[in-house]
């Protein structure tokens, strides 16, 4: 699932698009209409200045930021001259504001008390008063930064970990469990409804839409973290002077949000195991020992050594014990500098493999073109659905194995197996195989499709490795399917697709209504574009040329992330 998110913003919405369609063209009166009662609310204003420019991602046509204003008239029309309050707040503008609800991406989403005008706001959680600054205009919205909170959230509680208020990894620890998965489930829905254009009226809809199937293990969930080292920690604003010593000393931890390269230096983190921060806290223990001749690398002037840190853990097949893989990214290979912290966890009993990527390149990524085993061997072992999976480094496998369990047995029922062996599966964007090969033991094949080479050479050592002959993993590039793809497989009875978070390409959604499998399986970590997809696969789109042949049966929210804004959804979809 690693892949870039899209840019799908409030903009893109298609009552946004709606609205500006019918704009009028000639003079028109100010007015300005609201519309509220869920997460994904909007401001809708009509004015006669509107711009023919395309915005950035729609050839719908923009409002004149500029000029449009509104008037808000009394009922008895007086106050006729009332001069006309600017509808747009401006740049560096401070605004007090109360967040209403969650939107896409976990941000806030509030609204300018006098006009309704949408602002979203970083960390910004329902029910929180507090003043903000506005720092970006967006076509139809505006993003505000935080700069004092006047009274907090409802459903406010201490968050555990000391760095939460500045990682970028799980921004919503001190907002209560129970009320975060609320609001995802409400996303998902708003999403389904605005996006999808499935509607609320649809007697259907409530038993379609099912209710968001919790984490039991809210932290210690991860079996990967990457961790990076940077020459100078970064520090909040408000620790600069109590702290201004520990900027220039060399940090390993995570980015802070929205810099490639700033490094809040994390010593424990809450989203992997207790035995995986025994190994973190290691290596912050020796590292920086200068008789070690260890340089954080830096991104800028592209010197030094140590590049990342990546921690993976599973398990033993036969003892069910824990294992850790520790993965040094560095810039050269220089085996001799990694000997003492090689050594130091070698003597962890759940330290089973110490690999070495190395990575030449200037870019910032951890799969290195040389991979090297420093200490014991190249791969870790995980269970799942009764199946054993090695984990090589760059092997992409579901974070949260614990999770996973449940999220494979919706996907299993959904597929409503046969159990007689009769059944072909398609399994589009099949990663290493684990959903396929879950299924394997009750259809009689399963095809898999994957761009990763590594990753399909992942899935059949698996296969092999579970003793299951009828699964083929087949290397191609699902967004650009063409005229002969579905030629080296039977049509299937069963397609499980589990895209990345751009969704999946035109080019595959037409070949998909054209073969016309009995049931999909839509497997999605991605609410937005998942809805845009159900959309065209259920209700067809002219303008795309598609005509669809669906019907929405289910679709089941998961939180496999607690204290993030992800979300995956498992949709079940029938031919009709």
């Amino acid at each position: 699932m690693a892949a870039i998110m899209p840019n799908f913003g409030l903009r893109q919405l298609p009552l946004l698009n709606k609205f500006r369609s019918t704009l009028p063209t000639s003079p028109a009166p100010s007015l300005y209409l609201y519309r509220s009662s869920s997460s994904m609310s909007l401001p809708v204003a009509v004015s006669s200045n509107v711009s023919s420019s395309s915005n950035e991602d729609s050839e719908e046509p923009k409002l004149n930021t500029g000029t449009l204003s509104i008037t808000i008239e009394e009922p008895d029309n007086r106050n006729k001259n009332k001069k006309a309050k600017p509808f747009f707040p401006k740049r560096g503008e401070t605004l007090e504001l109360v967040c209403e609800s969650l939107a896409f991406k976990g941000k806030g989403l509030c609204k300018v008390e006098e006009t309704g005008y949408i602002v979203m706001c970083d960390r910004a959680l329902p029910g929180e008063r507090f003043v903000g600054r506005v720092t970006r205009k967006k076509n139809n919205y505006a993003e505000v930064t935080k700069v004092k909170t006047l009274s907090p959230h409802t459903d406010m509680v201490e968050a555990p970990c000391e760095y939460a208020l500045h990682c970028g990894g799980c921004r919503t620890q001190n907002f209560l469990y129970e009320a975060q998965v609320r609001a995802k489930e409400e996303q998902v829905r708003d999403l389904v409804v605005h996006v999808g254009k499935f509607s609320y009226k649809d007697p259907d809809f409530n038993n379609m839409m099912k209710p968001i199937v919790p984490c039991d293990m809210q932290f210690h969930y991860r079996n990967k973290m990457e961790f990076s080292f940077g020459p100078k920690r970064w520090l909040p604003k408000e620790q600069l002077l109590e702290r201004s010593e520990d900027a220039n000393v060399y940090a390993l931890g995570l980015h802070a949000p929205g810099f490639f390269d700033k490094v809040l230096n994390v010593d424990k983190c809450f989203l992997q195991s207790e035995p995986a921060n025994k190994v973190l806290a290691a290596v912050q223990d020796c590292w920086r020992n200068h008789e070690l001749g260890l340089s954080p690398y830096d991104c800028h002037s592209h010197d030094g050594f140590m590049k990342h840190l990546m921690i993976r853990s599973g398990r033993d097949v036969d003892t069910k014990l824990p294992q850790l893989m520790v993965n040094f990214v560095t810039s050269s290979y220089k085996p001799e500098l990694l000997k003492p912290l090689v050594d130091k966890l070698s003597v962890f009993p759940e330290v089973v493999s110490i690999m070495n990527n190395v990575n030449t390149a200037v870019g910032n990524t951890s799969v290195g073109e040389q991979e090297y085993t420093l200490y014991g061997k190249a791969t870790i072992t995980e269970m799942l659905r009764g199946l054993s999976f090695e984990i090589s480094a760059n092997s992409f496998f579901q974070t949260n194995a614990h999770q996973a369990e449940i999220l494979y047995k919706l996907v299993e029922d959904c597929a409503g197996l046969k159990g007689d062996g009769s059944e072909i599966v398609l399994d589009l964007f099949c990663g290493t195989g684990t959903i396929g090969l879950t299924l394997a033991k009750k259809v009689k094949h399963v095809y898999g499709y994957e761009v990763v080479a590594e990753a399909v050479s992942d899935a059949r050592r698996n296969a092999k490795l579970n003793g299951l002959h009828n699964a083929t993993f087949i290397q191609g590039d699902l967004n650009k399917v063409g005229e002969s793809f579905g030629n080296d497989f039977p049509k299937p009875d069963i397609v499980i697709s589990d895209p990345n978070r751009p969704g999946m390409h035109n080019n595959l959604i037409k070949f998909l209504l054209k073969l016309k499998a009995p049931k999909i399986v839509y497997v999605s970590c991605n609410p937005a574009t998942c809805a845009r997809d159900l959309d065209y696969l259920c209700h067809g789109s002219v303008e795309q040329k598609l005509n669809g042949c669906y019907t929405l049966k289910s679709i089941q929210p998961v939180d496999m992330f607690p204290h993030t804004p992800h979300i995956e959804c498992v949709c079940l979809l029938e031919l009709r």
